[in-house]
């Protein structure tokens, strides 16, 4: 009987590859698998789009101005749909996890926002959702000013993102 043997994938170099990272999902570095981004974040872009980062979200207005919540809301989501491969359902626990923490009592609700926003930080690490960072930011915002009515705005927010994921 023969003996078969598996080789190890190799590098360009010749030396065995180690480990395959997140662009090994499924496809060799560099190739692009059907229906998904298949690109290395990492490496050269080529001519894809370069995005620098979520624009910062401004607290105070948010509080004082819907149309500023509203458009935010909308950059959210179109940076996710740029971006991201988030999903619905993502969106929606996380979302679910808001209004609880909202509806937590007073003197635990600061605490429920801490512990959201180490799952939203999870949540992006993860699942590489880049486009999320700014509502990570401003949930620090929120959590340290520790007002009910930001706690409130940022549950608006998080509830329009989901309406315009829809």
């Amino acid at each position: 009987m023969a003996e078969t043997t598996q080789q190890e994938p190799r590098n360009r170099e010749g030396g065995p590859r180690e480990g395959r990272g997140r662009e090994g999902r499924g496809a060799p570095h560099g190739e692009r698998r059907e229906g998904g981004r298949g690109d290395d974040r990492r490496g050269d872009r080529g001519d894809r789009p370069r995005f620098e980062g979520p624009p910062e979200i401004d607290l105070e207005k948010l509080m004082s101005d819907p149309l500023y919540l509203d458009n935010q809301a909308h950059g959210v989501v179109s940076r996710m749909r740029d971006m991201d491969s988030g999903t619905k359902s993502q969106l929606r626990r996380l979302y679910n996890a808001v209004r609880r923490a909202v509806r937590a009592p007073e003197n635990e609700r600061q605490q429920q926002f801490v512990m959201l926003r180490a799952r939203l930080a999870y949540t992006i690490a993860r699942h590489s959702l880049r486009s999320l960072d700014s509502l990570e930011k401003l949930l620090l915002q929120v959590t340290r000013k520790n007002d009910a009515r930001g706690y409130e705005r940022f549950r608006d927010l998080f509830e329009a993102i989901v309406a315009y994921n829809e």
